[in-house]
């Protein structure tokens, strides 16, 4: 899949994205990610990207010309979306119907105060929010939407069935993970991972998925349209105490 990525910090970027999951789906062949500096269509010798916004205020304004020459020079992968906090909030279904699309997307990083509204009006194809929070540029939030979407591209983590079952997957919380020693400081291991019955092993995973989500993050099983009547009875048939309060004997 390829990604295009325009920013004023493009070592920030590539910096990240050289290392762990990202640099070995890059290096794989998986991910063509490429990030193009702005300044670069800035005109000489300052090659000034931003300005004092018109009426006044605090602040600085990313001008629109580097921004519309960048994206005509370089014709990227649509959708281009700009983050910003008016944005659609970015969540797992949002990341899989990017990784969904083969054709890839591009991402535009503010700064500053933002990005002339001529931008938004006429050259992206949507907005991006990763949260109701105050970053100082759009580079972060790039960089998580890159990696939520390259991990879930075939391949890109060894194991596919890693992303199938990871928080947010299904709707639901990841359920506890444990690994060795079996023992450790007092605190076991639940009897139920050690068993090899796999069909109760994942019915205790489910059970916990679930605990943890009615627990943390009802908003999530309010979408889903809350807990089925088989739900709510495997909830209830769970009476390990919650990890990390003493040990799990079952």
């Amino acid at each position: 899949m390829r990604i295009d990525v325009f920013t004023i910090f493009p070592d920030l970027v590539d910096h990240f994205a050289a290392g762990a999951l990202l640099g070995r789906a890059r290096t794989g062949g998986i991910l063509d990610l490429r990030v193009h500096d702005l300044r670069h269509w800035a005109l000489p010798p300052r090659r000034s990207v931003d300005d004092a916004p018109f009426g006044g205020g605090p602040g600085m304004v990313m001008t629109p010309g580097p921004i519309f020459a960048a994206v005509e020079a370089v014709v990227p992968p649509r959708p281009l979306l700009l983050l910003s906090p008016a944005g659609r909030q970015f969540d797992q279904d949002l990341a899989q119907e990017l990784a969904a699309d083969a054709g890839g997307f591009s991402l535009l990083c503010g700064r500053y105060e933002g990005v002339d509204q001529r931008v938004v009006d006429h050259l992206v194809d949507g907005e991006l929010s990763v949260g109701d929070f105050v970053l100082s540029g759009g580079e972060v939030a790039a960089l998580a939407v890159v990696e939520a979407v390259t991990r879930l591209l075939p391949g890109a983590m060894g194991n596919d069935r890693s992303a199938e079952e990871e928080s947010f997957a299904v709707g639901l919380l990841e359920y506890p993970q444990y690994t060795q020693p079996a023992e450790f400081r007092g605190w076991s291991v639940p009897a139920v991972l050690r068993s090899g019955d796999h069909g109760r092993i994942a019915r205790w995973r489910r059970a916990w998925a679930l605990r943890r989500t009615v627990e943390r993050r009802p908003d999530l099983l309010q979408r889903r349209g809350g807990l089925s009547a088989d739900d709510q009875r495997l909830v209830a048939e769970l009476d390990d105490p919650e990890p990390g309060s003493g040990t799990a004997s079952r």
